[in-house]
C-alpha cells in the first residue's frame, strides 16, 4: 500500500483528495493536518465522512509526517508550500504540490506575481502536473506542480491547435467562469452567499489574475515561441465547476469537421479528455464530479475564428483529481485508478 499524507487537508481541495484517497484501492491514508482543527476527527469537519474513516487532524511538523507517509499532498496556500517541501524531499519523499509555489519556472517570474520565493532551487526540479503533456517526466519526479484549475481548462483547450501551428499565438483571448469553491474555504466577502447568488461578475480585470504567467509559460512551450493570451475570469453563483471559452484567429483554411478530427486525433489515448462531436458543447453538469475535461471546438466562418470550449471540475481535474493521476504516475498505478467516477449529474 501507498502510505499517503495529505498536509493541509481541511480546505475543500483537501477535501477532494480524501474524497478519492480513502476509496483508492493501492492506498492508505496515514496522516492529516491542520493546526485550525488540531485533534478534531475528520468527521466532526466534514460529517459527508461519517461511518467512513477515523482519521484525525494533526498539528504536525513535516518530518512527523514525513515518518508516517511515502507520498506527501501539500494543499497549502500560496508561499507556505515553499516552506515545507524541503524538508520532504530531504527526507526521500514523494511530493505533490497544489499550490502555485513550484509551477512556474523563473524565480523572477514567480516573485513578480506572488512575492519572495523561500526555495528557488528547487524550480528547476519540478515537473508540471499535466499529465496529458508531462507524463513520462511526472513518472520519475520526486516534486510535481499541480497545475491551476483554470491553466488546466486552457492549455488542455488549446494545446491541439499549437502544436499543429494552426492558430495565430497573437490573437487568444481566454473568456473563463469558475465556481465559487475556486476561492477556497476561507472565510470572505467577495464569496458570502448573498454576494455570489443571482449574480455574475468579472474580477481581475486587465491581466491581474495570477494563472496568466502559468498558462502563457506552458502555451509558448507548446507553441515553440513566447505568447500572450488576454484572460478575463468571471465567478459563476455555483458551487463548482470551469467553463473556458477560447478565442483565435485560424491560420489554414479549414472545417468544424477536421478541427475536431484533430482534436480527436490529439487526445486519442487520452483517458480523461473527451471531445464533443461537431456542433456539440461541453457543460459543467457533465463534467462536475468526475476528473474529466470536456472540449468542444467550432469556426466562427464569419471572423474566421476558432472557438474552444473546455470544462472541468474545478476541484477534481482542476486540483484534486489530477494531482490524484499525478501520484498513480509516479507510483506505477494505472493512471485511472480511484479516477473513474463520473458526474454526479443532476
Amino acid at each position: 500500500m501507498i502510505k499517503v499524507g495529505v498536509y493541509g487537508a481541511s480546505g475543500y481541495t483537501g477535501l477532494e483528495l480524501l474524497k478519492h484517497l480513502l476509496f483508492h484501492p493501492a492506498v492508505a491514508v496515514t496522516a492529516i493536518t491542520s493546526r485550525r482543527y488540531a485533534g478534531v476527527p475528520l468527521t466532526d469537519v466534514y460529517p459527508v465522512f461519517q461511518g467512513l474513516t477515523d482519521l484525525t487532524f494533526m498539528n504536525a511538523s513535516p518530518a512527523e509526517v514525513a515518518r508516517l507517509a511515502d507520498v506527501v499532498f501539500l494543499a497549502l496556500p500560496h508561499g507556505v508550500s515553499m516552506t515545507v517541501a524541503p524538508a520532504f524531499l530531504a527526507a526521500g519523499k514523494k511530493v505533490i504540490d497544489l499550490s502555485a509555489d513550484f509551477r512556474l519556472r523563473e524565480v523572477a517570474e514567480y516573485e513578480r506575481w506572488y512575492g519572495k520565493h523561500a526555495a528557488p532551487v528547487l524550480l528547476a526540479q519540478a515537473a508540471y502536473g499535466i499529465p496529458e503533456l508531462y507524463r513520462e517526466t511526472i513518472r520519475k519526479a520526486s516534486l510535481v506542480a499541480n497545475p491551476g484549475c483554470y491553466p488546466t481548462s486552457v492549455i488542455l483547450g488549446l494545446a491541439p491547435l499549437l502544436k499543429a501551428g494552426w492558430i495565430d499565438t497573437a490573437s487568444i483571448i481566454v473568456d473563463a467562469k469558475s465556481g465559487v469553491s475556486g476561492a477556497g474555504r476561507e472565510p470572505q466577502v467577495a464569496s458570502l452567499f448573498c454576494e455570489v447568488n443571482e449574480g455574475f461578475k468579472a474580477y481581475n480585470v486587465g491581466g491581474q489574475h495570477r494563472h496568466i504567467p502559468e498558462m502563457e509559460q506552458e502555451l509558448a512551450t507548446l507553441a515553440g515561441c513566447e505568447i500572450r493570451i488576454s484572460f478575463t475570469p468571471h465567478l459563476l453563483p455555483v458551487n463548482r465547476g470551469i467553463l473556458s471559452t477560447i478565442y483565435g484567429s485560424l491560420r489554414p483554411d479549414t472545417t468544424p469537421d477536421e478541427l475536431t478530427d484533430l482534436y480527436r486525433r490529439h487526445y486519442q489515448d487520452e483517458p480523461f479528455v473527451r471531445i464533443c462531436k461537431p456542433g456539440a458543447f461541453p457543460n459543467i453538469s457533465s463534467v462536475c464530479g468526475s476528473n474529466f475535461c470536456d472540449i468542444g471546438v467550432t469556426i466562427d466562418k464569419r471572423t474566421k475564428r476558432v472557438i474552444i470550449l473546455s470544462a472541468i471540475d474545478n476541484l477534481i481535474k482542476g486540483a484534486a483529481g489530477q494531482a490524484i493521476q499525478n501520484m498513480n504516475l509516479i507510483c506505477g498505478c494505472s493512471e485511472e485508478t480511484g479516477l473513474t467516477g463520473i458526474s454526479r449529474f443532476p
